[in-house]
């Protein structure tokens, strides 16, 4: 069978397509990875500032920038690399971990 826009998953990707594709970022594999890393971050960030969690000190400035910079520049390459962990551990919150 020849994969088109008649045999897409869903109109919004098969018909609607052109008018959708923007949506990939978001709603894709990719985006869900992306976005979930983002989530990590932010709560690895809000952890390193709990005074009660004293085996994780206070991330400096630098550490922040640092962390939101492999956010900016997640890519492909990321999610590929983050699938061949997920085959090794069967879980794929903690694969991106």
């Amino acid at each position: 069978m020849k994969l088109d826009k008649t045999t897409a998953l869903s109109p919004i990707d098969g018909r609607y397509g052109e008018q959708t594709k923007q949506l990939t970022k978001i709603f894709s594999e990719y985006g869900l990875m992306k976005y979930r890393l983002l989530i990590e971050i932010e709560w690895l960030i809000h952890l390193s500032n709990e005074k009660s969690i004293s085996q994780l000190p206070k991330f400096s400035n630098n550490i922040i920038r640092q962390l939101f910079y492999i956010h900016k520049n997640f890519s492909s390459k990321d999610v590929k690399r983050i699938k061949t962990i997920e085959k090794r551990t069967n879980h794929d919150v903690k694969a991106v971990e």
